[in-house]
């Protein structure tokens, strides 16, 4: 069969002239927009020492030197359900962009028939039964090929790319808030069995007061009135104490979800308690231009405008005709044996021509609203924008008030201490009565509750700049699972 050969010249000199011609594409190129930006944070504590201040680039995590939430933070960025989530997402449209691609290359058929059919009497009157019996074989390959004059599939390949990597920036930022999220629990986890710790501390304490009370009623040197603010006083602090335990559990059990397990799954881990790690001094959240461009929440947004810009130049390429080149080549014959004989071939070779200008008007409709989904988009870009600097601003004016008050409750607490442990020597020695000692261990219970409550709110402070500033983030996918794998 030589169909395929006297129909190839013609096939390659239309793919030429289509690929010389097809340097025009329509509709508007994606430029970044250029936002004006403050050249420094507002609430930068301004130059910093090198050697003492971590970097937003590094996986902030780790410097806090607990290799308990390191193990927290790698479970949960391989087995979290909002990153599998997520990454699911980014495989989609992986997916959609390659089959985008395909529509550059031409499609490609083939077919094959074999019939066997007999015609009535009636439609053949005088004709033989067997001569009313028809066979008919065909065999061949269609091939159909868009001819992309306009850029109508260029621009859609290159909104798909753009969707493709709004996708993996979306899953760097669920990245960047489940590490958060991961890191603040775990802290408030720590701070809350302090604050327990704390509790339980006084509550024995007090407990003690009200043993001595108890011993001094009994020998006549106390009042009941005494004994019933000491006992009143010691149930109040011991009341704390099965909230607090609710609060840790809850910790417990979120940070077993956040890791991709059953909520009961970390309890004999994370039971015992373990001290907030040390803070640093200072953190550089460097410039608002480096933010921008490490913020991927912000490179997301200027994803979806680039696609949305692309499909304004998909929408105006339908004002202007689509080219289509399609060829066929085959066999066709009565019998098996006659299929591929010189014969029996057949083949075809058309260019069409589809310009649907009588429908401009809803041409016109779809290019209005690729433009106001770009429009859209670009707003979207420049709100977070705004969002990024708030929360980098907001999270350093927090870091920084959290810190101060830090250090203030930490001398209020030593100081109570120390005025509670005077109290009950006097009291003891008969140099002051019992409403000095009640007082002064309330003080005492108040200032250390304070206290460590500060201290936790000075470490997820921490993290919510570091958030913030998203730096360091490890582009590691959490694990692909199977549909029904447990």
């Amino acid at each position: 069969m030589n169909a395929f050969p006297r129909a190839l010249p013609s096939l390659l000199t239309m793919a030429a002239l289509s690929l010389a011609i097809s340097a025009c594409t329509v509709g508007p190129d994606h430029v970044r927009p250029d936002l004006p930006l403050p050249e420094r944070f507002a609430r930068d504590a301004g130059p910093v020492d090198a050697m003492s201040t971590p970097s937003a680039d590094a996986a902030f995590w780790r410097g806090f030197g607990d290799a308990r939430l390191d193990t927290l933070v790698d479970a949960a960025l391989s087995a979290n359900h909002d990153l599998r989530i997520a990454l699911a997402q980014y495989d989609r449209a992986n997916a959609l962009l390659r089959g985008a691609k395909f529509d550059r290359l031409p499609t490609i058929t083939a077919n094959a028939d074999g019939r066997d059919t007999r015609a009535s009497s009636d439609q053949m009157p005088g004709v033989d039964r067997d001569a009313r019996d028809v066979e008919s074989y065909s065999i061949g390959a269609n091939v159909a090929w868009e001819l992309d004059l306009f850029g109508r599939i260029r621009r859609n390949v290159e909104a798909g790319r753009a969707d493709a990597q709004a996708s993996v920036l979306d899953l760097a930022a669920a990245q960047v808030a489940i590490v958060g999220e991961v890191a603040r629990t775990y802290f408030e986890l720590r701070g809350l069995q302090e604050r327990l710790r704390v509790a339980r501390e006084n509550a024995e304490n007090q407990a003690e007061t009200l043993r001595l009370v108890q011993a001094r009623y009994d020998a006549g040197r106390d009042s009941e009135f005494d004994l019933s603010r000491a006992r009143a006083q010691q149930a109040a602090t011991s009341s704390r104490i099965p909230a607090l335990e609710a609060q840790v559990a809850t910790a417990i059990h979120r940070l077993a979800v956040l890791t991709g397990r059953a909520p009961d799954a970390l309890i004999a881990e994370l039971s015992a308690p373990a001290p907030l790690p040390a803070l640093p001094t200072r953190i550089d959240p460097g410039t608002p231009g480096v933010l921008l461009r490490r913020r991927p929440d912000v490179a997301a947004a200027e994803a979806r405008l680039h696609a949305a810009t692309a499909r304004i130049g998909v929408a105006t390429a339908d004002l202007f005709p689509r080219f289509t080149l399609g060829g066929l080549i085959g066999s066709q014959a009565i019998d098996t044996s006659a299929l591929f004989e010189r014969g029996s071939e057949t083949r075809l070779v058309a260019l069409g021509i589809d310009w649907s200008f009588l429908d401009i008007g809803r041409t016109r409709a779809r290019i209005a609203a690729a433009d106001a989904d770009a429009s859209g988009a670009l707003a979207g870009y420049e709100r977070s924008v705004l969002l990024a600097l708030e929360d980098t601003e907001n999270a350093l004016v927090r870091h920084a008030r959290a810190r101060e008050e830090d250090a203030l409750l930490e001398r209020a607490a030593v100081d109570s201490a120390r005025a509670a442990t005077l109290a009950r020597t006097r009291f003891e020695a008969g140099a002051t009565g019992l409403l000095e000692v009640l007082d002064a261990e309330r003080t005492r219970l108040q200032a250390e509750d304070a206290f460590a409550d500060a201290r936790t709110r000075s470490a997820t402070s921490a993290v919510g700049l570091f958030k913030a500033l998203a730096g360091g983030w490890p582009q590691s996918p959490p694990v692909r699972m199977e549909v029904g794998q447990r």
